[in-house]
């Protein structure tokens, strides 16, 4: 079920971000942005990894580049966001003022592990500026589906440990909390950072 789900959603954004990963339509004037007017996002009240309450209009004029995830995950989360954050540096170096307009967050979908403490720690090493986000089992189940991102928790065989199968999405929001465009977590970070600038205004 999680498969079907999965495929239907990746189908859905598919054309968006051929047409955002495409060297070609680069060279085209394009003045509207990959997943404008999607229902994608909204606003949400969270817990960062300082303990504090965060809520989305706290990101008001700036541009947000945001993935959900889990600390514990293995493999897939790691290397998603190492390779966002990396692209982000790389546009930060490229253009220096883009580190007071963008800002990245890390939304856990597993707040049973996901603590403030365990956030701090696992942000820090991804990039000085990325905030780490968790809250209740409620809350995070909110704001997933606000950011139609689905999850499913997965008991290991012969194991008290979980895992968590879920939608990977490196999404690039505007300064209004907009959709934009998905970024390409599995490309280079020069890619990214090609990407992110393309569509800053």
């Amino acid at each position: 079920m999680m498969n079907k789900f999965l495929s239907v959603f990746s189908a859905t954004l598919l054309m968006s971000l051929l047409a955002a990963c495409n060297p070609a339509s680069q060279t085209n004037v394009e003045t509207e942005a990959p997943l404008t007017g999607a229902d994608i996002g909204g606003s949400f009240t969270l817990t960062n990894q300082d303990g504090e309450k965060v809520s989305d209009s706290d990101f008001a004029g700036q541009y947000r580049i945001i993935y959900f995830g889990f600390t514990y995950c293995p493999d897939v989360c790691p290397v998603d966001l190492l390779a966002l954050m990396q692209g982000l540096a790389l546009a930060e170096k490229n253009d220096p003022s883009l580190a007071e307009k963008i800002q990245p967050i890390f939304i856990s979908i597993d707040p049973e592990r996901d603590g403030p403490e365990q956030l701090k720690q696992y942000v820090a090493a991804f990039h000085p500026r990325l905030i780490g986000l968790t809250g209740t089992a409620e809350e995070i189940a909110d704001v997933a589906k606000k950011y139609l991102i689905i999850y499913d928790k997965r008991d290991v065989p012969g194991s008290t440990e979980y895992l968590i199968d879920h939608s990977r999405q490196g999404y690039f929001f505007g300064p209004d909390g907009e959709p934009v465009a998905l970024l390409p977590y599995d490309g280079t970070p020069q890619q990214i950072a090609d990407e992110i600038q393309r569509w800053m205004r």
